[in-house]
């Protein structure tokens, strides 16, 4: 079959990392030494030289860029200092931006200007909402209910999880469709989709791809952001009524610890992928694209401002209660409506998503070649 080749790929991706793929001269180190290459996806090596032909359509068909977790292991022994893990994590960028039909994702990964400019322009679109339909304001005690009622914020809620839902699910068909349907005879029955489930639901849950690197530090840090992040999540979107209440429930409700552990795990997961990447002393902290430091930035001040807004109703200061719940909301309405489908956080999806297809890409081969094999001759 033929293939397409794009002279202008390695340049393109350049807007999307720091990568030095053309010192790389294939010797195959950095796929020797991957915990989780195979023999059916042997990257980084096999991505780096379909990078470096222009092999667009190749790259776009492959789930291999998702399959890597970025251990580091394979930039720090390349003996020509190509950092490969560097360039799996720009594909994974650019893959998302490929995938993004909207074209924000590109915009996002290309340019600071509208990233920032865009979450300052949700985040003020929110302020000003509640500028213009907030509640009365009590200020004789906290009554967060009366100045922003919990049922209305929840329909809120909804949309928003509606549309970047929409987002999310539109951008992964598109995903679906590059890998498994273009360029591809294999036919794969349905009912490989559905007896695989079990592996999506199982990968987002516990990304247990990643426990095997060498170090799972990486691995149980993300493990416990992600936990935290769901959480709140579901808190959020699901539980607001129960969640956003004006009585004070005592120490032991487990309305409180679930509050209370979602924020600990967003605070300690987002802190330490910051600090990582300001004290770079492990490969993978090396380089730091602007996303690298938005996203969990955005979350830690989503947990501080949540928290706040708790110990503020507990000590019965009304107007702080108030002014810090608009400013959470400021913050985090932006992190779920841009980060989600658009940014850093839609890798939480693909990956598992590129484990699922793999999986069922290997069965369905397998399961051809045993039906050619007993075919009569």
């Amino acid at each position: 079959m033929s293939q397409r080749v794009d002279p202008e790929l390695l340049l393109e991706l350049k807007g999307y990392g720091d990568i030095n793929i053309e010192a790389c001269f294939n010797c195959g180190n950095c796929t020797a030494i991957c915990p989780l290459s195979t023999d059916g996806t042997p990257f980084p090596r096999n991505n780096i030289r379909r990078l470096q032909l222009g092999l667009k359509d190749q790259i776009l068909q492959s789930p291999d860029p998702w399959l890597c977790y970025y251990c580091g292991d394979c930039s720090e022994t390349c003996p020509r200092g190509a950092e490969p893990g560097e360039a799996q994590m720009a594909l994974r960028r650019w893959l998302t931006a490929q995938y993004d039909w909207t074209g924000l994702a590109r915009k996002f990964y290309t340019s600071l200007f509208w990233e920032v400019g865009s979450i300052i322009a949700v985040g003020a679109f929110i302020v000003l909402l509640f500028v213009l339909f907030h509640g009365p304001i009590v200020t004789e005690r906290v009554e967060l209910n009366t100045f922003a009622p919990a049922h209305i914020i929840h329909i809120g809620d909804w949309l928003m999880a509606g549309l970047l839902l929409f987002f999310l699910l539109s951008n992964a068909f598109r995903m679906y469709l590059y890998i498994m349907r273009r360029g591809s005879d294999l036919k794969i029955p349905l009912s490989l989709y559905i007896t695989e489930a079990w592996s999506l639901v199982y990968h987002f849950f516990t990304q247990e791809r990643f426990s095997r690197c060498d170090d799972r530090r990486p691995w149980i840090n993300h493990l416990l952001l992600v936990s935290g992040y769901v959480l709140m999540l579901v808190l959020v979107v699901f539980l607001l009524q129960w969640f956003q209440t004006d009585k004070l429930y005592p120490i032991y409700h487990p309305q409180r610890w679930i509050g209370y552990y979602a924020t600990i795990a967003l605070i300690y997961g987002a802190g330490m992928a910051l600090w990582g990447r300001i004290k770079k002393e492990r490969q993978l902290h090396r380089f730091s694209h602007p996303s690298d430091w938005i996203f969990p930035i955005l979350l830690i001040i989503g947990a501080v401002t949540g928290i706040l807004v708790h110990a503020f109703r507990y000590w019965g200061w009304p107007l702080a209660t108030y002014y810090i719940y608009v400013a959470h909301l400021a913050f985090m309405v932006p992190m779920l409506v841009l980060e989600v489908p658009f940014g850093k956080w839609s890798h939480l999806a693909y990956r598992p998503l590129a484990v699922y297809f793999q999986v069922i890409k290997e069965k369905a081969l397998a399961r051809q070649s045993t039906e050619a094999e007993l075919a009569p001759a």
